[in-house]
């Protein structure tokens, strides 16, 4: 392995563990908001908002009922493009 090809393994590895962490954390939140989790916990709040902030484009893209699906599938959608396209500039990253 050259030594140039190292930083694009990193680079591409940080890329994906980036897409992996902001998933993660809107996952979180639609486990803590479907298994109704005290809102006034200090823990759950911060998950609120980071996944407010990073699914913001996608949060009201759907008004459906219940609640908890529009969450799911609101958040989800931003969760599900987040991995997709981290991974995809990681493989992209990785090749070049």
């Amino acid at each position: 392995m050259s030594m140039s090809r190292i930083p694009r393994l990193s680079a591409a590895a940080a890329t994906a563990v980036v897409a992996d962490i902001v998933a993660g954390i809107i996952g979180l939140w639609i486990m803590l908001y479907v298994l109704e989790a005290n809102r006034a916990n200090g823990f759950v709040d911060l998950v609120h908002d980071a996944a407010d902030w990073l699914a913001g484009w996608s949060r009201d893209m759907f008004v459906v009922e219940p609640d908890w699906w529009r969450v799911l599938l609101n958040y989800g959608i931003a969760a599900v493009v987040y991995l997709a396209v981290g991974h995809a500039v990681a493989r992209l990253v990785k090749r070049a």
